[in-house]
C-alpha cells in the first residue's frame, strides 16, 4: 500500500473582503505549499493512528471524513511533522493527500471539509479566494523561508471574532488578522520580536497564527528554514 506526502501550508497574505450572512469570512489569500510535510502510510483496514504529533479523535477527524466523502476505507498512520495549532494546515494537508490518492478533484466539492482543504488539494502557489473554496493556481516562485513556531496554537474562529469585534482592521503588514491574532494571543508578539531581531526582516504572521515567518534563509535555535514546492501532479 502507499505513503503519501502532504505538504504544510503558508499563508503569504491574507485580507478579509467580506462576510457572509452565517459569519463565514470571504478571503483573498496568496497561498503556497512547502517541503515541511506529514506522511501517510495506507493499509487495509479502518482507524487513523498520529505518530509524532497531537492526538485526535480516531473516528471523526479530517481524514475518516475524507475517506467517507470519497467512499474508501483505509488504517492510515501519520507521521506528524507539521506542527499542530500553528495555522500550517496540517490537518487539511494530510485530508487531501487522501482525496489525491483516491482520485478525488473536485476542489469546490472538498471546501465541506474544512476552508484549507481546497487548496491544500492543488498545492503549488495559488490566489485563494471565497471561504477558501475558489483556488486560481499560480506560477510557482521557488522561495526559501524561516518559520518561527510557538509551543502554542491560535484558535482560528476566535482570531475572526476578535477581528470583528475591533472593527475588521486592515492589517500594515498583509495580513488583516495579525492585530486580531496579537489581541488573542498577546505571547504572539515575543515571537514575533524574537524572528525580526534574529533575521533583521520584518516578520509576517501566517494567517490566524500562531506561525511567524520571513523571506530567507536564517537557521538558528528555534527557527526551520523551509521552501516551496510545486503543485501536486
Amino acid at each position: 500500500m502507499p505513503t503519501l506526502t502532504a505538504p504544510a501550508k503558508l499563508t503569504l497574505s491574507l485580507r478579509i473582503t467580506g462576510v457572509r450572512d452565517d459569519g463565514y469570512h470571504f478571503i483573498d489569500a496568496e497561498m503556497v505549499s512547502l517541503d515541511l510535510a506529514d506522511t501517510l502510510d495506507i493499509e487495509a483496514g479502518h482507524g487513523v493512528i498520529i505518530e509524532g504529533g497531537g492526538e485526535i479523535d480516531p473516528d471523526d477527524n479530517l481524514i475518516t471524513r475524507a475517506l467517507a466523502l470519497v467512499g474508501r476505507t483505509a488504517r492510515v498512520t501519520v507521521s506528524k511533522q507539521i506542527p499542530t495549532g500553528a495555522g500550517l494546515g496540517g490537518g487539511s494537508a494530510d485530508a487531501a493527500a487522501i482525496l489525491r490518492w483516491a482520485g478525488y478533484s473536485d476542489v469546490q466539492g472538498v471546501a465541506q471539509l474544512g476552508a484549507d482543504v481546497p487548496f491544500c488539494l492543488v498545492g503549488g502557489r495559488a490566489r485563494v479566494q471565497g471561504i477558501g473554496e475558489l483556488v486560481q493556481p499560480l506560477e510557482h516562485i521557488p522561495r526559501t523561508l524561516t518559520l518561527l513556531i510557538p509551543p502554542f496554537g491560535c484558535s482560528t474562529p476566535a482570531v475572526y471574532r476578535r477581528w470583528d469585534d475591533m472593527g475588521g482592521p486592515e492589517g500594515q503588514n498583509g495580513n488583516d488578522l495579525e492585530l486580531a491574532a496579537l489581541d488573542v494571543e498577546p505571547r504572539l508578539d515575543q515571537y514575533r520580536q524574537a524572528l525580526e531581531e534574529a533575521t533583521g526582516q520584518t516578520a509576517r504572521l501566517a494567517g490566524s497564527g500562531s506561525t511567524w515567518f520571513v523571506e530567507g534563509a536564517f537557521p538558528g535555535d528555534g527557527r526551520l528554514v523551509v521552501g516551496t514546492v510545486p503543485a501536486h501532479r
